[in-house]
């Protein structure tokens, strides 16, 4: 099995860009004036969601004119909160063409492109130079890679000696068989979800040193209470990460929502130096 072609169809959406557009049409933004806020419902697709993307960047340290790397960037929305807000240059780069096309589009309307820009390619061969960027981050990615020890090798080829790595992934507590769908794989075939240790030992087989750690795991399911109850209140918002799961969302994301309550899972978050 070709693993990032199973991956890249897994997050393709065809017509995103467009259904996105709609939704924010519907929520009355104006989309040729956008800030990352209009975009807030759905493109931040991770755990926590926003709350966990600021507390990520404050983790880092991250400040104006640093150059930082989003290794899975999605459709953008912590690469352009990095530019927006912490002033960084960002580069971000993914496997799925829709997600590369879509941010681009997105961070154009945003006014950003200056300080943001997107690639197609894979985490495992990084098309950047050695020791280019200051700071990098993997947000909910290392679940469809296999060979951590080489993801983190090559991310640590592309930082500069004592560049900061922010990890922040779903992690395994215990052996249970997880259900599927999650939001990051239909079935385990592509779910290569491991333990905070595993993340540890490739981080320093790699040539990093690990800094701290959190569980966001209390922050991830206050908000998704606070968000069912808006939405038992008001009905579900237009613009949702419902665009990017497509009809199966809702399976997918009471799955990963009840596997954490039951403490099978965490969203871990590991700041890294590189040594």
């Amino acid at each position: 099995m070709d693993t990032e072609r199973e991956v890249a169809s897994h997050y393709s959406r065809e017509g995103l860009e467009a259904s996105i557009l709609d939704a924010l049409r519907a929520t009355g933004a104006d989309i040729d004036n956008l800030s990352s806020a209009d975009l807030r419902g759905a493109d931040e697709f991770h755990l926590g969601w926003h709350a966990a993307t600021a507390a990520l960047a404050s983790d880092l340290g991250l400040t104006k004119g640093e150059h930082v790397l989003d290794v899975g960037s999605g459709i953008g929305g912590p690469a352009r909160y990095f530019a927006e807000t912490c002033g960084c240059i960002v580069s971000g780069i993914d496997l799925t063409e829709d997600y590369v096309t879509v941010a681009t589009a997105l961070t154009q309307r945003c006014g950003l492109s200056d300080k943001v820009s997107f690639t197609q390619a894979s985490a495992l061969a990084l098309p950047f130079p050695s020791g280019h960027f200051d700071a990098a981050t993997l947000i909910h990615v290392g679940m469809n890679i296999p060979d951590k020890t080489t993801l983190f090798s090559e991310i640590r080829r592309v930082l500069k000696p004592g560049g900061r790595f922010g990890v922040y992934d779903v992690m395994r507590l215990d052996d249970v068989e997880l259900p599927f769908p999650m939001p990051w794989a239909q079935t385990s075939a592509t779910s290569h979800v491991e333990r905070p240790d595993t993340y540890r030992n490739a981080l320093e087989d790699a040539g990093f040193v690990i800094t701290a750690a959190h569980d966001r795991s209390a922050l991830a399911l206050d908000l998704a209470k606070a968000m069912r109850a808006k939405v038992a209140k008001d009905g579900a918002p237009p613009l949702g990460l419902h665009l990017l799961m497509g009809p199966a969302g809702g399976q997918r994301m009471e799955n990963v929502l009840g596997a954490l309550q039951r403490g099978h899972i965490a969203p871990v978050a590991l700041i890294a130096r590189a040594i």
